[in-house]
């Protein structure tokens, strides 16, 4: 047989979508360039590193360079691969939901340390924080809920492929009325509606905006929730939010205000004060 055509070597490859990345504004470039090839080739990253003068087959720099085109316009690299990993499960990801970050993981880790009998995620998006306490909480009773339907058809896909569709419960909405949960979590929309325009292109042009944008103050979907879910808690239970950068103090007043006995703030790995935990009376 003939040899497959070439287009090129992985190091050639990895340098001009480098190069196209910087150009393009794009911050983590040469990682973003070895994601995508890596998707393009079949071949995973270390082996891209230890082999940079293997050749790249003429469909792969097809689909190399469909890829690379798409993430010059800034799209997001987890839009173009279709997944994202986060904590312990890989989930499918693409516009009808957020990214999940791994600042949300925080969340999860609330979870694992308070094993609750019973959890609400409010905003579930693609099912990330419910599926990550399900799978690792298996005797946990969780429900999820989100306003946006497109989300939580998203949400259920990824039930359906991790096989934790029969431990999560998907509801339109935000508190399910006349419930009771030992804790509730909450990654909701907190940017300032003049902010937007000046996120990055990747949030601003192709994440859902209602998943993005709270309002005027950033705090409005985070208010309206506090107060509904503070009333289906357990005598014991707790309450935990998601906040952007500088939102903390507000929030952990708006907690104590709500009646929350213990309030706490937890840091992300960059040090920003990134949950606020209320706990009610022990």
């Amino acid at each position: 047989m003939p040899p497959a055509a070439t287009a090129g070597r992985v190091r050639e490859a990895l340098s001009a979508a480098t190069d196209a990345f910087e150009a393009a504004g794009v911050d983590t470039s040469r990682l973003d360039a070895e994601l995508l090839l890596a998707e393009a080739t079949g071949c995973n990253r270390t082996e891209l590193a230890a082999e940079p003068e293997a050749p790249v087959d003429s469909q792969a720099a097809r689909r190399f360079g469909d890829m690379v085109r798409r993430r010059i316009r800034r799209e997001p690299v987890a839009y173009i691969l279709g997944r994202r990993g986060f904590r312990n499960i890989d989930l499918a990801v693409d516009p009808r939901a957020l990214i999940p970050r791994p600042e949300s993981e925080l969340l999860v880790e609330i979870a694992v340390e308070l094993e609750p009998a019973s959890v609400l995620d409010v905003g579930t998006g693609s099912g990330a924080i419910a599926l990550a306490v399900a799978d690792e909480l298996p005797d946990c009773d969780i429900v999820a809920t989100d306003t946006s339907d497109q989300a939580l058809e998203l949400a259920r896909e990824n039930a359906d492929r991790l096989g934790l569709a029969d431990r999560v419960t998907f509801e339109s909405g935000t508190v399910p009325a006349e419930r009771r949960f030992d804790l509730v979590l909450a990654n909701l929309p907190y940017v300032r509606e003049g902010d937007l325009a000046g996120l990055e292109p990747e949030i601003r042009d192709y994440e859902p905006r209602q998943a993005v944008v709270a309002g005027a103050e950033g705090l409005e979907a985070i208010a309206v929730v506090a107060a509904a879910a503070y009333a289906s808690l357990t005598e014991t239970g707790a309450l935990a939010f998601e906040v952007g950068a500088g939102q903390a103090g507000a929030v952990a007043e708006l907690l104590v205000d709500l009646g929350f006995t213990q309030v706490e703030g937890r840091q992300d790995l960059a040090g920003i004060p990134r949950v606020v935990l209320g706990r009610m009376g022990l």
